[in-house]
């Protein structure tokens, strides 16, 4: 499969996360079955910015709910804004209540 291809069903898969929750890169990843991407799925995040229509790339986060995507936003606090604008509490760049925020393409999504 081409790199654009599975960027492509990255940015599907995240268009799909409802407002308010949070899923990170090795779920996506593991989701489309490749399981080993996580880091890909970074890479897509990475450019999600320049993607019509429009990917809430601040709504991927590592396993532990850590922002290690927000230097990739206009401003290092950007990612935490969009976050917090959607309820969501973030502390020293990691998300309160992550495991209750989770979501997780398998069990939301029916392929």
């Amino acid at each position: 499969m081409a790199e654009k291809d599975f960027f492509n069903m990255v940015y599907q898969v995240v268009r799909l996360i409802p407002k308010g929750r949070v899923t990170s890169y090795g779920a996506i990843a593991a989701y489309l079955g490749a399981k080993g991407s996580s880091r890909l799925v970074g890479y897509a995040m990475n450019g999600a910015h320049r993607v019509k229509p429009k990917v809430p790339a601040h709504r991927v986060v590592n396993r532990n709910g850590l922002l290690t995507g927000k230097h990739h936003f206009e401003t290092p606090f950007q990612m935490q804004e969009l976050l917090e604008k959607e309820k969501i509490k973030v502390k020293e760049d990691k998300i309160i209540e992550f495991k209750k925020l989770f979501w997780d393409p398998f069990t939301e999504l029916k392929i």
